[in-house]
């Protein structure tokens, strides 16, 4: 008689399946309830097109069922094209491309075309696809409308405060959770991957602290990563076990796709504005940004505490007969006329205000005064960054630039370094194509080919 082996060359036995039904008994009886929202993929960006004659021939020219949102230097996504392939002329009803399709295209399929090559248009709808290339993200997920009931066992554990070689840390609430591989694979079609979410109903917390909410809440779950379970090996050395890492769900873009389509309460309010912590984060980072202003509230050194000697200027220019500067109510001239003034203020790196020295009184505009006096301070408000100048007697010598701004930047942060971060205008490069000069990085650093 043949040799007792549970191992059978690939094949999945009886001794298999007696343990499979096993197993899948144990996940009926003792797992917990799981609803699992199946990852679809990103969702479709970009323009849709479809094909309105069939290409039966090498050609690089489509016809299309509308190139109104198509322009030159597009990416193409479809079947049967190079994956390099761009648009290099377009009219009403046709698109040229830079190379000729491989093989034959049938009428009616779709064509993806993309603004950038690293955010394709993809025209299947896949989990495996990359929304973004460059940053290798899938920010904006497309998630299945039915909800799968699931059973999931794992070990619970309490947040406790966990000593590390770094220090105190509280456990972030991190769940390894394991499924049976054959249910779930029938169930969804295939096995738990990143980005799915699972809703664990029996953490549903129906006493929140906030009596405001208007519904129970929730507890969601994201897989972070996923493998076999190194317990879930039997004697045939099958798997049976798929073992998950969840993370919880947070408000954010990734699952707005979920969390802005299910509403709680009479006022259909959706369920991420009740688990999302955004608007306790903004209030808390509005408050620090005003205790920082209020405890430094400009850039740079403050040298407005120094005392600069004054000198005083009695030279005046020479009046003549003809002066019609003095009146007969004139209080302005004296037996000792003089102003006191400062030949100089104190240097500090990025200490320049819109103050004279030693808090003198000086007036401001965009052209100088008509009589100044001789020590005379006046800032000029045309100039950027606004400048103090003084009178010497002959000239207007340039004293300091205003330098020190708020450090938070906004419209009313007229300077050089305010300017150019909150930049509107637009830039034309050499190749006459237009650019916001203020644009994300994302767009600004894009692949070009290297030919």
């Amino acid at each position: 008689m043949a040799r007792l082996s549970l191992w059978q060359d690939g094949r999945h036995t009886n001794d298999y399946k007696f343990f499979d039904r096993r197993i899948s008994e144990m996940f009926t009886v003792g797992g917990t309830g799981i609803l699992c929202h199946k990852y679809l993929g990103p969702i479709t960006q970009g323009v849709q097109v479809t094909t309105t004659s069939p290409v039966t021939t090498i050609t690089n020219v489509l016809a299309v069922s509308d190139t109104a949102n198509i322009n030159l230097g597009d990416t193409i996504t479809c079947t049967n094209v190079p994956a390099t392939a761009s648009v290099v002329a377009k009219d009403a009803s046709t698109i040229t491309l830079s190379a000729n399709v491989t093989a034959n295209i049938a009428s009616g399929t779709t064509v993806g075309i993309s603004e950038y090559a690293t955010k394709p248009s993809y025209t299947n709808q896949s989990e495996q696809n990359i929304q973004d290339l460059l940053w290798l993200e899938n920010r904006d997920r497309k998630y299945d409308t039915s909800v799968y009931k699931m059973r999931g066992i794992y070990q619970r554990q309490d947040q406790d405060f966990d000593l590390s070689q770094f220090g105190l840390f509280l456990a972030t609430g991190t769940i390894f959770m394991v499924f049976h591989l054959r249910d779930m694979v029938d169930l969804i079609g295939r096995k738990l991957m990143n980005g799915d979410v699972l809703e664990l109903q029996h953490l549903t917390d129906y006493d929140a602290l906030n009596q405001d909410v208007p519904a129970a809440l929730k507890r969601y779950y994201v897989v972070g990563d996923s493998s076999f379970a190194s317990e879930g090996f039997t004697p045939t050395w099958w798997p049976h076990l798929w073992r998950v890492k969840l993370n919880p769900l947070v408000d954010s873009q990734e699952y707005k796709d979920i969390l802005n389509n299910i509403t709680v309460g009479s006022s259909n309010t959706p369920i991420g504005q009740i688990l999302s912590t955004l608007d306790q984060n903004l209030a808390v980072n509005d408050a620090t940004i005003r205790e920082g202003e209020a405890n430094v509230p400009l850039s740079g050194y403050d040298t407005s505490s120094l005392y600069v000697e004054p000198e005083t200027i009695a030279e005046q220019p020479e009046k003549t007969a003809d002066d019609g500067t003095d009146t007969a109510d004139d209080v302005r001239d004296t037996a000792d006329e003089g102003l006191q003034t400062a030949a100089d203020i104190p240097y500090a790196y990025l200490s320049g205000t819109a103050t004279a020295p030693n808090g003198i009184a000086m007036g401001m505009g965009i052209q100088f005064p008509a009589n100044p006096l001789s020590g005379e301070y006046f800032l000029r408000t045309d100039y950027l960054p606004n400048r103090v100048f003084r009178f010497d007697g002959k000239r207007w010598l340039a004293i300091n630039d205003v330098q020190r701004t708020s450090l938070t930047q906004g419209q009313n942060n007229q300077t050089l370094l305010g300017t150019f971060v909150n930049a509107s205008g637009t830039f034309t490069n050499a190749d006459g194509n237009t650019v916001n000069v203020k644009q994300s990085l994302s767009t600004a650093l894009t692949p070009k080919a290297d030919n």
